[in-house]
Order: structure tokens, then C-alpha cells, then sequence
């Protein structure tokens, strides 16, 4: 685990589909460095990695316009301040640093060691109606991702003590299909005696993409198990309930990015 240090500078080289964020210590050592796509769900997870990182974290970035604008309300409405570091500064000094060969990359690690070598740049000012609207939604987010988590671990554990098959057949973390699929059958014998053609029916009516290979691939599971395993009606009862109350938590991680979304969309100065 990296130990959490007293001030970072983090530096963002803004695009319109993603950004890069370099995030340098006192020495200018690379601590932190990653692309993060231009959404409110990606932009939020790098800003709670980074700020976990340090007690104080410096932020630049070297767009002020439309690239950043998301990037920058979703700042603010974590009290962060950033300061614009311009292009023109950046693509000067690249010659001053080495190491960093990928061009977006480089440029948020130099963005990022401009900002901790000067203090005459710029804050860019957010306004406040705009932070004010999206700091509870933003301050919110991160307990049903958190639970999400944590759900998503113990579904995998006791899954695992009744169909090791079907835990290591899917990706539940990502796959909203067998999720659905745990809601109905979770056990060897149940996906068996449902057949493939009724099973793909009954996750066609809930909406599941690729029902016929979802279907698939968990009756392949059920075929390579036929022992059935103590407190497995049980355990199947938790593996249901688990899976019923991650979907649950996944529109309710929707909704709050919804609100994220239209918060910012409503705000009259975001393009500016």
C-alpha cells in the first residue's frame, strides 16, 4: 500500500474523449499516472485515488474550455481548486524532463511539475451554484460503489463453496447478465432442470444481452458438477439475494450519475 504523503501535484493533459493524470511528489517522482476517460464515473474514481494519496493534492491542468469542463465542476465539487498551466508552457518544457515517452502522459507529468516548480498560474474559478449542485450527489457515490465492492467479493466467496464452475465462469463484476442469471438459478441442479431453451427465454424477458450464451455457458458449468455440496440451499438463498442487491445498488449508482450529468448539463457556464 503506498503511504500517504503530505502534498502531491497532480497534473491533467484535458482531451475531449479522455484526459491523463500524472501525479508527482516533492522530488518530481511519478507516484501516480493513468489515462482517465472524460465521464463523470471515471473522472470521480481518479479523483478519489488521487486524493487519497495525500493530505494536500496541487491541481493543473493545461485546457480551459469544454475538454476540462466536466473535469474541472467535479473538482470543485470536491472542494479541489485547479490552476491552468497553458499549453504553451507545457509544450516548452518537455525537453526539461525525461522519462515519460507517451505524449499524453508526458504532458500531464510536465503540467503536473510546471505546477509544483510555480506559483503564478491561474486558479480557475467554478461556479459556486454549479460545485454546490454536484457536491452531494459526487460526496454520495462513493458508498454504493464501495458496498458494490464488497457485495460483489462475498457473492464470489460463497458462490465458489457451492458451484466453482459458475464463479469462475463469469465476470460478476462487469456482467450485469449473470448477475440476473444468480437471481434465478444457483445451483448445479436448478440450471440443469431449467434446459437451455427455458433459461434463455425466462434472462431473454428480464432484458439480458446475449441470453442464449449466458444460458450457455451456465449450463456447461451445471454439466461439470453433479455433486451437490453441504448448506447449498442456503448458500443459494445468499448467492440470490447478493446478486438481487448488487443490480440494485448498479441503478442506484446510475441514478446519482444521472443527477451528476443533468447537475453539470443545467449549468449555464459549462461550455465557457
Amino acid at each position: 500500500m503506498n503511504q500517504r504523503r503530505d502534498r502531491l501535484w497532480a497534473g491533467m493533459d484535458a482531451g475531449k474523449g479522455h484526459h491523463w493524470a500524472a501525479v508527482v511528489d516533492q522530488t518530481g517522482a511519478t507516484v501516480w499516472s493513468k489515462k482517465v476517460d472524460n465521464d463523470e464515473s471515471a473522472i470521480l474514481a481518479a479523483i478519489g485515488e488521487i486524493m487519497d494519496l495525500a493530505d494536500i493534492v496541487s491541481w493543473a491542468v493545461d485546457i480551459c474550455g469544454t475538454a476540462s469542463a466536466l473535469l474541472l465542476a467535479l473538482l470543485a465539487a470536491h472542494g479541489q481548486e485547479a490552476v491552468y498551466v497553458p499549453g504553451r508552457t507545457v509544450d516548452r518544457m518537455p525537453g526539461a524532463y525525461r522519462g515519460e515517452a507517451e505524449t499524453d502522459a508526458r504532458d500531464a507529468y510536465v503540467t503536473a511539475e510546471t505546477a509544483r516548480h510555480r506559483r503564478d498560474f491561474t486558479a480557475i474559478a467554478v461556479p459556486a451554484q454549479l460545485a454546490a449542485d454536484l457536491a452531494l450527489p459526487t460526496a454520495h457515490r462513493p458508498d454504493p460503489v464501495a458496498d458494490r465492492v464488497r457485495m460483489i467479493n462475498r457473492l464470489r466467496d460463497v458462490l465458489t463453496g457451492i458451484f466453482p464452475a459458475l464463479e469462475r465462469a463469469f465476470d460478476y463484476s462487469s456482467h450485469k447478465g449473470a448477475l440476473v442469471l444468480l437471481t434465478g438459478c444457483q445451483t448445479p441442479a436448478a440450471i440443469r432442470r431449467r434446459g437451455r431453451a427455458r433459461f434463455t427465454a425466462w434472462l431473454g424477458h428480464r432484458r439480458v444481452r446475449g441470453a442464449d450464451a449466458v444460458a450457455a455457458t451456465a449450463l456447461e458449468a451445471a454439466e461439470a458438477q453433479h455433486t451437490s455440496l453441504p448448506g447449498e440451499d442456503t448458500a443459494a438463498r445468499i448467492v440470490a439475494d447478493l446478486a438481487a442487491r448488487i443490480l440494485a445498488s448498479d441503478d442506484r449508482i446510475k441514478r446519482l450519475d444521472k443527477q451528476i450529468r443533468e447537475a453539470f448539463q443545467a449549468s449555464p457556464s459549462r461550455d465557457h
